[in-house]
């Protein structure tokens, strides 16, 4: 069976990026008809809050992409502990004590001298009293995993094929000294023990994915098929990661953005494919196919959620409106036709609010200094409402009559003069939703 993951650390609110490789992994499992587990990376207990779990459920619920199982690494720490135990009885884990400061310092010199800040494996040489004194002196120690020192060699799922040397990355710190162990070690013993069969996550993991490579053999596992897709940038190829903070999904919904624009832009963005407003998870899932994305950066213009959201809920049926209708006070009666004269001038749900109050308390008259006398001819020519289908036809026509004007110079400021705004429904579909008509002297 198929089996993917998404695995956020609950650590801050999703944002598009996330949302890239949530996407990813669930039309994988989805079109395969495999699982799709929600796994919370939460060792980091100082960061990781509920509050964010909450969100990230919120987020993933409402986008459609709904989990299997959800599985927590705050709840695997005896499982890390075991593996850990073996891979040290392996000779493929080892105590190390140097500082901050003095891998800082030996990364510079090997700069200097034209070599590569690799770890020098200086700790594998430390004796058990070496090691007593260093803690003695108020060392802490932690832990690395000892690479194989070969080439490391995948069928990457959007890069191709993918070689590392092992010699050329450090080895891994894989449990700090305060006894929290990271995401390289904890995910490579999550993915083996949950059977993941498939990993796409971004680029910026490929070395993370050669030592998981490693790992995951080194413990007797098999590793899963990696896929690593390019990273977003702004719209004139700027880093993103700066703007992230803007840009969560939580905001972009609370905006007005819809799931399906959302969806539908991410699961095609950066691919051989156009960008197409789907109808359902369904069909984007029948469309996706991982081998069309390329590796290059791929921009993203937030503006380009709106022309999507607009189509989609210009496309709405009544039934799915009808509940908001209610909420902002349109009678039952009224609501059906409503809906139909105003959706193609929304962009979001919420702008059938403003139609809304215009229809219900009239606008402001936006009147033009050369058109007031004309204006205010007309309106004493404006029966009061209700109005019906005929209204705008008969009244124009008299008004025609009454001052000779004729064409835009007619239509136009009378449209003004009711709405307040020079673009809008069709007059004659929108005069009997007035409730009202705001007049000016």
């Amino acid at each position: 069976m198929t089996v993917t993951r998404f695995a956020p650390s609950p650590t801050g609110f999703l944002h598009i990026g996330n949302l890239r490789t949530a996407l990813f992994n669930y039309l994988i499992a989805r079109k395969a008809g495999g699982q799709f587990i929600l796994r919370l990376d939460d060792t980091d207990r100082a960061r990781s809050k509920e509050e964010y779990v909450d969100g990230v459920k919120a987020d993933l619920d409402w986008l459609g992409l709904h989990w299997d199982r959800v599985e927590r690494q705050s709840e695997r720490l005896d499982r890390y502990a075991e593996m850990a135990g073996k891979l040290r009885d392996a000779g493929r884990f080892y105590e190390c004590f140097e500082t901050p400061t003095e891998l800082d310092l030996k990364r510079k010199k090997q700069l200097n001298m034209g070599r590569p800040p690799v770890y020098d494996r200086a700790a594998l040489a430390l004796d058990n009293d070496t090691r007593a004194k260093l803690r003695e002196a108020g060392r802490e120690g932690y832990w690395r995993f000892r690479l194989d020192w070969d080439r490391i060699e995948w069928e990457d799922g959007i890069l191709g094929p993918v070689s590392i040397d092992a010699a050329s990355v450090s080895d891994p710190v894989l449990i700090r000294a305060d006894g929290q162990v990271l995401y390289t070690f904890a995910s490579s013993v999550d993915d083996m023990d949950m059977g993941i069969t498939h990993v796409v996550r971004g680029n910026d993991h490929v070395t993370n994915t050669a030592t998981q490579i490693q790992i995951i053999r080194a413990m007797g596992g098999e590793p899963p098929a990696f896929a690593h897709h390019s990273l977003l940038t702004g719209p004139q190829g700027e880093a993103l990661s700066k703007r992230l903070g803007t840009l969560s999904l939580r905001d972009l919904r609370a905006e007005g953005v819809e799931r399906m624009a959302l969806l539908s832009l991410m699961a095609r963005l950066g691919s051989s494919h156009p960008v197409v407003l789907a109808a359902d998870l369904d069909e984007i899932a029948a469309g996706f196919d991982l081998a069309q994305f390329g590796a290059a950066p791929t921009k993203f213009d937030p503006e380009d959620l709106w022309p999507l959201t607009r189509a989609h809920v210009q496309a709405l049926p009544y039934d799915e409106m009808k509940d908001r209708l209610a909420e902002l006070g349109v009678p039952d009666d009224l609501a059906p036709a409503f809906w139909e004269v105003v959706r193609e001038n929304v962009t979001r749900r919420e702008d059938v609010a403003e139609w809304w109050a215009l229809c219900r308390d009239g606008a402001e008259p936006t009147i033009a200094p050369e058109d007031a006398d004309f204006v205010a001819e007309a309106l004493t020519l404006l029966p009061p409402p209700p109005y019906g289908p005929s209204t705008w036809a008969h009244w124009t026509t008299a008004v025609k009559a009454a001052t000779g004007r004729k064409g835009r110079a007619l239509f136009m400021p009378l449209r003004k003069a009711l709405t307040g705004q020079e673009h809008g429904p069709d007059m004659a579909a929108l005069m009997p939703l007035l409730q009202k008509v705001r007049t000016r002297a």
